[in-house]
């Protein structure tokens, strides 16, 4: 942990999953439960099986709750906290942005000036988007585009999900799509065999 200010953030975390349910994990660190949300970004790098693994997060303190945010990536995170110093951007739609697409493809969305792709990710409006694009236009320089994320296959992903499709449609309401949106995102997709990250996955590239 990391002392800042008089009080204690956790900036990094080290142990094993016990259970996830996108965008919820709970990581077992020295016997310690820590709940945390993260982005599909971090789903799709975690290990196969109960290999420990390292997170960095953010903790985010409100007056009604303490959220802790985990990222596979330092890159991630950074972008994360980025996000949050947009004007109507909030924990749940960064996630939303994280988990829509790869850091590289939001780079090179603002890049480009891109607003119809940005509206694609849940809960960002044209107005919304075109204050991303003007706002981090210049952050992202700083930040880099490297995405250290990569996609991991397998069927062995699913962590014992009983029914692996509607998981995966209730993390991408959790996400922020609309019931109707996720209808029509997981529509006609072979999810035969599939864990619940992968069809999550596959629902976000049918947006594109």
């Amino acid at each position: 942990a990391i002392i800042h200010r008089g009080e204690m953030m956790i900036g990094l975390l080290r142990g094993r999953v016990l259970h996830k349910q996108p965008p919820f994990l709970l990581l077992d660190v020295n016997g310690v439960g820590y709940e945390l949300e993260a982005p599909m970004s971090t789903f799709y790098a975690l290990p196969l099986g109960d290999d420990e693994i390292t997170l960095y997060t953010h903790l985010t303190v409100r007056e009604d709750a303490h959220i802790l945010y985990g990222f596979s990536a330092e890159s991630d995170r950074a972008l994360f906290r980025a996000l949050l110093k947009v004007n109507g951007v909030g924990g749940k739609m960064a996630l939303g942005i994280l988990s829509g697409m790869t850091a590289d493809e939001f780079a090179m969305t603002v890049s480009a000036g891109d607003v119809a792709a940005m509206t694609k990710i849940p809960g960002v409006g044209k107005k919304t988007a075109e204050r991303l694009i003007i706002e981090m236009r210049d952050r992202m320089d700083k930040l880099g585009t490297s995405s250290s994320t990569p996609l991991v296959g397998g069927k062995a992903l699913s962590g014992g999900a009983a029914n692996p499709l509607d998981d995966a449609m209730s993390a991408l309401m959790a996400l922020g799509y609309k019931a109707a949106d996720v209808q029509r995102m997981t529509k006609g997709l072979d999810t035969e065999d599939l864990a619940t990250e992968e069809i999550i996955r596959l629902a976000l590239q049918s947006t594109r």
